[in-house]
């Protein structure tokens, strides 16, 4: 931890020119001042060269009005002279000029593995337009997403086919068969990308984070970064802390050491199935339009009727239990998907399953960006932090866990479990801690209090690591991702501090967004 304690603070002198450092070859050194030196070093190369935006190329699909670009980063910021990948970057510009406009502003949704690409379309939202007006949008594709050098584990095709099976309490050959799947999936990330495979880590996110400051000319970062985007962030908050002007962390990770990444899965798990009560129990308020049950329990017994039904005849052919579950998982994301889910297990055990096979059926369109956003997912988390290499392990926290949890422990644990059998190094997670003295301005915070993809405690754990860090919460809330939503009480709050760097009490709410209505 010592090297990366060293690293902002050496990294920003030497990229101000303001050290008599040797200029020994990357090897001699400590890795860390290796890879501070090699981050310094490409962002002035960055900020020489810039960003030479232009049309988008039609895969994209961002129209006319956003322009594209992309930044040369190392693949290996302790060897900086090696080999580069190149990130693509996506922009619209702010309409205001002279000191009306603030700079660039950079989004990250998320994952490992979320493209920000579409980032700037945003400027054609209401909820956005005084930001837009103020800043350029910046997206960007994070190292192996989309067309930034992209990862891959497994074929594509074969990665979304259904139908598959979603035990809440597997037996043990079905586990003994997803240690095989897992086993193989690991091997095949490591077959397919080689060794390049190490340097796809969330330190490497948040060393390209300030490389592309420095090409899109800003001296100091405005960033927003939702879910994963958090942690990430947090970490150039604790490596470049005098290189942010403002920061916003929207739906935050736990970047307590001793969570990443196997403890907050687990607490992830847990989360979801208080939210998705929740959902269960907004269904059964509605009976009189879906006619799932007057009661949480009976929503429930619906819902495993149909898993039932599915198990025995896939509907559509492709569509089985694990689809279902895939797909019903969203309403824990976000209570905008409550309605369709309803009204698509409703018409189901009626007997129509179009709703559902709409909803649920794997997608051949996107299954390439589906299987990469998977492989970064699972490459970045593994490389990121130790994860228990004893199945038993595994297996006795997620039964314990699938006691009081069932509805997502299992599927998770299996998405996770590749992580088992890496081979490659791990990095040791960078202690996220910043004190007043070290020049971070006043970040903003904003959490939902029944968030399930990264549960409320994140957002109260990362607020005592970050000095002077103001928390906004939506009161009895779940939906992931509540900044430029329909709550105005958040969004006023944003907006004051992304445009005027006003912030509120250290602890501040706001009321609930209404709940979605009930749409047969």
């Amino acid at each position: 931890m010592r090297a990366a304690a060293l690293y902002g603070t050496i990294g920003s002198l030497i990229l101000t020119g303001l050290t008599g450092l040797p200029a020994a070859p990357a090897q001699a050194l400590d890795p860390g001042l290796a890879e501070a030196r090699g981050v310094a070093l490409a962002a002035r190369q960055a900020a020489a060269k810039g960003i030479d935006f232009g049309t988008c190329p039609a895969v994209e699909g961002l129209g006319h009005s956003v322009e594209c670009g992309t930044v040369s980063v190392p693949l290996d910021y302790a060897h900086p002279g090696g080999k580069h990948i190149r990130l693509t970057v996506s922009r619209t510009r702010s309409t205001e000029g002279g000191a009306a406009r603030q700079g660039a502003i950079v989004f990250n949704p998320g994952g490992p593995g979320g493209n920000g690409m579409f980032y700037p379309l945003l400027a054609g939202l209401p909820q956005w337009r005084n930001v837009a007006d103020a800043y350029d949008l910046i997206g960007y594709a994070p190292r192996g997403v989309g067309r930034s050098a992209p990862l891959s584990c497994v074929d594509a095709a074969g990665f979304i086919k259904g139908p598959t099976l979603a035990p809440e309490h597997p037996t043990a050959a079905y586990k003994k068969r997803q240690l095989t799947k897992a086993r193989a999936y690991a091997q095949g990330c490591a077959h397919k990308n080689g060794s390049r495979l190490r340097h796809f880590t969330s330190l490497n996110n948040a060393r390209d984070l300030d490389v592309l400051r420095a090409a899109l000319g800003e001296r100091k970062l405005n960033f927003m970064g939702a879910s994963y985007g958090t942690y990430f962030g947090a970490l150039y908050a604790t490596l470049f802390p005098k290189h942010v002007r403002r920061m916003v962390f929207d739906s935050i990770v736990n970047p307590d050491p001793r969570k990443i990444w196997y403890g907050n899965n687990l607490d992830q798990s847990a989360a979801f199935e208080r939210r998705w009560a929740d959902w269960r129990r907004w269904v059964a308020r509605h009976h009189a339009v879906y006619h799932l049950g007057r009661t949480e329990r009976e929503v429930l017994s619906a819902y495993e009727k149909a898993s039932r039904k599915l198990e025995k005849q896939p509907a559509g052919g492709t569509v089985g239990p694990g689809q279902m579950q895939g797909a019903f998982l969203k309403a824990g994301y976000s209570d905008s998907h409550w309605a369709r889910d309803a009204r698509a297990l409703s018409a189901y055990l009626r007997g129509d399953d179009k709703p559902l096979i709409a909803l649920a059926a794997p997608d051949p369109v996107s299954a390439r960006a589906a299987e990469n956003e998977n492989a970064v997912y699972t490459i970045v988390e593994c490389n990121d932090a130790s994860w228990p290499n004893s199945w038993p392990v595994w297996d006795r926290d997620n039964s314990t866990l699938a006691r009081k949890a069932p509805f997502e422990t299992w599927s998770n644990a299996f998405m996770n479990l590749p992580c088992a059998f890496w081979k490659g190094p791990r990095q040791r997670p960078l202690e996220v801690k910043v004190e007043r003295k070290s020049g971070l301005p006043r970040t903003l915070l904003l959490a939902a209090e029944r968030d399930a993809a990264t549960p409320y405690n994140g957002a109260l754990e990362l607020q005592r690591r970050l000095a002077g860090s103001v928390l906004v919460t939506e009161r009895g809330a779940g939906t992931h991702g509540i900044g430029g939503g329909p709550n105005a009480c958040v969004n006023d709050y944003l907006e004051a501090f992304l445009l005027g760097g006003d912030l509120p009490a250290r602890r501040t709410y706001c009321s609930p967004r209404p709940q979605p209505r009930a749409t047969a």
